[in-house]
């Protein structure tokens, strides 16, 4: 299907366990894409509605873009949004961005990882497990870190893993609906909740561990990040900190790395905030791709020795809305303090 210069293509896979997932793919209708990128949804989302914007931006400046659904997400087989393990989630999305990879088209095409949220987890353990396959990533509030005030007391975590033994698809962890924590504005808010292909249920046991494990895995190996990477966040996120994404940027080996805050947006930078902004944060993210897949870019796949480029550090101070009372959530960061959305 041709519209405003975007072919959009989508089809069902078969993984190796036999689940089918979804993927889909927005492309340039009207020239040779200049490179490829490959996107990592956030939890509870879907590639074909919630991130089609986001694919159609892409492919009009220029850029061939592929997603997938994770099992048990949007249009997936599987429990929905079920992570038995994250380290299998990762590894269907690096075997389906792979094989696109490989396609005679496209030999020679730079590639880039694309994360929002808990995909930004997927996206840089997916170029940890094939770190020579490209060319950077573009990080949108990822999940990779656990703030000190959002960590867990150890009595929760070690609750949570007998849970996970015992009764693993249990939807039993505090928290659930974050949409509101999310997304800023009211109406596109209430767009995106009536997705029916989104997940509005509480967490489930082993879902909820798995996340854990995953952003403590990241955390504890930001320093091993090599990747040229452009991380943006959101200085008023209540779902990811942004001291998250300030983490990544200190730790990152990474020779050209960025990082761009934003006063006064929220988690979803490219869902929910005002056209002019949402513009702004695309309009940051096409410009960075296009520097580095030009002919004349000197990043290379397995890493770049292009000079830092530094984010303007002078805003990290930013002061984020803090939790009222003691009680537990799960968040994309992990367990998130909050004030109880029962009373």
């Amino acid at each position: 299907m041709v519209s405003a210069g975007v072919q959009y293509q989508e089809a069902f896979i078969v993984n190796d366990r036999g689940v089918q997932q979804f993927v889909c793919s927005w492309l340039p209708a009207d020239q040779e894409p200049r490179a490829l990128v490959f996107m990592c949804h956030g939890y509870g989302m879907e590639c074909s509605v919630f991130m089609k914007d986001n694919g159609e931006r892409l492919a009009r400046a220029g850029y061939a873009v592929y997603g997938i659904d994770y099992e048990g997400h949007g249009k997936s087989s599987g429990k929905k949004c079920y992570i038995r393990s994250f380290a299998t989630l990762v590894s269907d999305c690096t075997t389906y961005f792979l094989g696109i990879q490989d396609r005679e088209e496209y030999k020679g095409k730079a590639s880039f990882l694309y994360g929002e949220s808990m995909g930004g987890a997927v996206a840089l353990l997916v170029s940890r497990k094939e770190p020579t396959r490209w060319n950077g990533m573009v990080l949108v509030a990822p999940m990779c870190k656990i703030a000190p005030k959002m960590r867990p007391p150890p009595v929760v975590i070690a609750t949570l893993t007998k849970l996970a033994s015992v009764i693993p698809t249990w939807k039993i962890v505090p928290g659930g609906d974050v949409y509101d924590l999310a997304f800023k504005l009211k109406d596109k808010r209430e767009k995106i909740r009536a997705n029916k292909l989104l997940y509005h249920g509480r967490p489930r046991v082993r879902t909820a561990l798995e996340m854990y494990r995953a952003s403590c895995d990241l955390e504890s190996r930001l320093d091993e990040v090599t990747l040229p990477f452009l991380v943006l966040h959101g200085a008023a996120d209540m779902v990811t900190e942004p001291e998250v994404s300030e983490a990544l940027y200190i730790q990152a080996l990474s020779q050209d790395k960025q990082f761009k805050k934003y006063e006064g947006l929220w988690h979803g930078l490219t869902a929910a905030e005002s056209d002019e902004d949402v513009d702004m944060v695309f309009t940051d993210i096409i410009n960075w791709l296009n520097e580095r897949s030009s002919p004349t870019s000197s990043a290379g796949a397995s890493g770049s020795s292009s000079p830092i480029c530094h984010s303007d550090l002078s805003a990290l101070e930013t002061d984020t809305k803090q939790p009222k009372d003691g009680s537990w959530s799960l968040s994309e960061s992990g367990f998130r303090d909050h004030q109880d959305e029962s009373q």
